[in-house]
């Protein structure tokens, strides 16, 4: 079984700092990507960071400066440092990983969290 679950999201001031973190469960062949999605109520999902196995890094032009992901491979985890959060921040924050399974069908597949809240007060 994969499971990926999220951590750290709560209630934070404008200008604050939260620190989310992934754990990715599991038997893996290979994780490809990791990932940070978020969605406000009613909003699609909008990718906002995501590393590559090699350490490569993106980000979407909103949080361009002001966040940063990292992963540790060795544990399966992705993190995203948030500093100077904004109103406009808060949303559900999603991880997601495409990895193949070690067990089971060697394809990449996709895997979603369940996401965590991060409230930035106005």
């Amino acid at each position: 079984q994969v499971q990926l679950v999220e951590s750290g999201g709560g209630l934070v001031q404008p200008g604050g700092s939260l620190r989310l973190s992934c754990v990715a469960s599991g038997k893996f062949f290979s994780i490809e990507t990791m990932a940070w999605y978020r969605q406000a109520p009613g909003k699609g999902r909008e990718l906002i960071a995501s590393i590559d196995n090699s350490g490569w890094t993106s980000y979407d032009d909103s949080v361009q400066g002001r966040f940063t992901i990292s992963s540790d491979n060795a544990k399966n985890t992705v993190d995203l440092q948030m500093n100077s959060l904004k109103p406009e921040d808060t949303a559900v924050y999603i991880c997601k990983v495409d990895a193949v399974p070690r067990t089971g069908v060697m394809s990449l597949l996709t895997y979603w969290g369940q996401g965590t809240q991060v409230t930035v007060s106005s």
